[in-house]
């Protein structure tokens, strides 16, 4: 089973709680008036988004480009980039994208946030090479990272190079449960200005925690391949704009889907919603096999 995916999503009550308390704070102590929006899917490979592509498409990265400004860039989890990857990657996309690269699963899943050095170093000056392209990195841990385990993170967000914007994904319910364990975090979290991501999946609503530690809400939004996915997307619209008028400076929306050739369709969506709310500009990426559906 695909994380936080369910059978029957109609069983769900998709509905967004409200912001903590401490979101509004954080908001309010910002002085920016204009919202910078990155929208994008988890992946540009072909065989995922069909019907996305147009016929003959030689190089997928360089269309995706074309119809997206950013990319949740998950193939960083999987292996380490080598520098000539990243400057490829970087010189096949325009000067406004935006790359949120996954750090390596060697730090957060195999070595636990332990010995990891080297590691982190390692990619660190790797991503660096995206220049005015990076984005954010982010951190996503294992879902048995727990709690108990807080001194690592503690150590890691302490050694982590500050001149590289930094999101950190917690996946484990003992984080949200108890209050003063879910403040003891994200008070370390602000100290360090790392971003608190909110994951809205079908499956794991005590995820969907909505408390910002920083101006930017980086938000991972797995659809259920189902209509009910577009009316979650209306939701997230007006909480955004709350956001906004309290200082939201940074927008960074990834759209997953478990039957990922949907996740053009719904940015899509999103992006035309976003342009017509806040009178911005982004590309609405278009399916080039307009017949494709859920």
């Amino acid at each position: 089973m695909k994380f936080g995916q369910v059978e029957d999503p109609s069983s769900v009550d998709f509905s967004l709680p409200k912001d903590h308390p401490r979101t509004s704070q954080i908001l309010q102590k910002s002085s920016s008036k204009k919202l910078e929006i990155s929208v994008g899917c988890a992946k540009w490979n072909k065989t995922d988004l069909k019907g996305f592509y147009p016929k003959g498409t030689k190089d997928e990265l360089t269309y995706y480009a074309t119809q997206f400004n950013s990319i949740e860039l998950n193939a960083t989890f999987y292996g380490m980039p080598s520098p000539d990857q990243v400057q490829t990657w970087k010189e096949k996309t325009p000067a406004d994208f935006k790359f949120f690269p996954k750090i390596t699963n060697t730090v957060s899943h195999f070595r636990r946030l332990l010995n990891i050095n080297d590691v982190v170093t390692q990619f660190a000056t790797v991503v660096l090479n995206f220049d005015e392209k990076l984005g954010m990195v982010f951190l996503q841990l294992h879902d048995n990272f727990k709690p108990k385990d807080y001194e690592r993170l503690e150590k890691f967000i302490q050694d982590w190079p500050q001149e590289i914007p930094l999101a950190v994904e917690l996946r484990n319910a003992e984080w949200f449960s108890d209050e003063e364990i879910l403040n003891k975090i994200c008070d370390l979290f602000e100290k360090y200005y790392i971003t608190n991501i909110i994951v809205d999946t079908a499956g794991r609503r005590d995820m969907l925690h909505m408390r910002l530690t920083t101006p930017v809400a980086f938000i991972r939004y797995v659809g259920a391949n189902a209509e009910s996915d577009y009316t979650r997307l209306d939701d997230w619209l007006e909480h955004i704009k709350t956001w906004k008028e309290e200082g939201l400076e940074k927008l960074y929306f990834f759209v997953h889907q478990n039957i990922e050739k949907a996740s053009p369709l719904l940015s899509a969506y999103f992006i035309e919603n976003l342009n017509k709310e806040f009178g911005t500009s982004i590309h609405i990426p278009e399916m080039a096999d307009v017949k494709t559906k859920f």
